[in-house]
């Protein structure tokens, strides 16, 4: 199989991409297409570069050209590529229309002329919107909250209106909140462990009980890997950790791995639309022969034990990158400055 990744330099697609290589080994060969926005990072992949089944190209997917030349031969396309940051997005940038939404066009319109045999539409749950109680299955209506999700929300069902206008092998997924290793410092717990590591204060939304439920990146990947040869075209699977969890009780384990006090918790202002809860439920997955099986204490640890001996990955990007320090500046300065300074939620 010829797979073409894209956004492989990034978070979840350079764990995809390795865990291709560790599952099918010389029987798979990938395509890595990769922007290298600020979030990318080609060391993420360092130790697959030199295989003779691995080829990188560095472009953008809403470039039809670049593309055409990257999923030539290809019998699969998995699409990580997206702008993904909430607080980014609110922010007012364009960009997450542009890849989220043409760019996702644009590899729909080349996979349709070269006749792929599977196209993996990353997806995430935030597509939902937010649930007070239960959980949302995949026939739940969309109800995106805020523009990341909203563009998210967009890429999906255009790519399943190919499946249904051109009958094109679309799988779509929606996935929970990742974690692990690699991830750009400017997540929940990438941002808090590397705070936390340097004794800076963690910056935490609102009163601090907004829930997630936590997928640890590496089940995330398996899944995905699962579904390239067992999902259904047409169909969408949720993919879950079934680890949900209030912020402030990620924020304070975090904490306690890394043997430093509360009082670095900052309760700040809330964020715009700010969803309270998210939850998945992944039993179409698990009735197709996959479940999660990382515990979430466990893979928490693996994270924090990555980023203690890892800073060679992350301080450069914290200490030295001016647009993370700008981004940084804007989200929290003025929050931090007002910010209440007590381990327990203000009122």
């Amino acid at each position: 199989m010829k797979v073409l990744v894209t956004g492989g330099c990034g978070f979840i697609g350079s764990n995809f991409v390795r865990r291709l290589f560790e599952a099918r080994g010389e029987r798979v060969s990938v395509v890595n297409l990769d922007k290298l926005t600020y979030a990318a990072n080609p060391a993420n992949l360092a130790d697959v570069a030199g295989r003779p089944n691995y080829r990188f190209l560095q472009g953008d997917i809403v470039d039809p050209d670049v593309v055409r030349v990257a999923m030539d031969g290809c019998d699969a396309v998995v699409n990580f590529a997206a702008e993904t940051h909430v607080d980014r997005s609110l922010l007012g940038d364009a960009s997450f229309i542009e890849t989220d939404v043409r760019g996702v066009f644009v590899l729909l319109e080349e996979a349709r002329r070269q006749g792929v045999r599977r196209f993996i539409q990353i997806s995430t749950d935030e597509v939902y919107g937010s649930i007070a109680e239960g959980s949302f299955h995949e026939e739940s209506p969309l109800h995106p909250r805020n523009p990341y999700a909203a563009s998210k929300a967009g890429g999906d069902r255009l790519a399943y209106s190919y499946f249904a206008s051109y009958r094109l092998p679309v799988v779509i997924t929606r996935a929970s909140n990742n974690y692990g290793p690699y991830q750009y410092p400017e997540k929940l717990i990438p941002l808090f462990v590397t705070n936390a590591i340097d004794g800076q204060p963690l910056p935490l939304y609102g009163d601090g009980r907004n829930v997630r439920d936590w997928l640890y990146v590496k089940d995330h990947a398996a899944a995905i890997d699962f579904l390239l040869d067992a999902g259904e075209p047409g169909e969408t699977y949720n993919i879950a950790g079934g680890n949900e969890a209030e912020n402030i009780d990620i924020t304070r384990r975090v904490l306690e791995l890394l043997g430093r006090p509360e009082s670095l918790i900052r309760f700040v202002d809330d964020r715009p639309g700010h969803d309270r809860r998210y939850s998945l439920d992944a039993g179409k997955l698990a009735r197709l022969g996959f479940r999660s099986r990382t515990p979430f204490e466990e893979g928490l640890e693996e994270t924090v034990r990555w980023y203690r001996e890892r800073e060679d990955w992350w301080r450069p990007v914290k200490e030295r990158d001016a647009a993370y320090r700008e981004f940084y500046r804007t989200q929290y300065g003025d929050r931090l400055a007002t910010s209440s300074a007590t381990a327990k939620p203000p009122g």
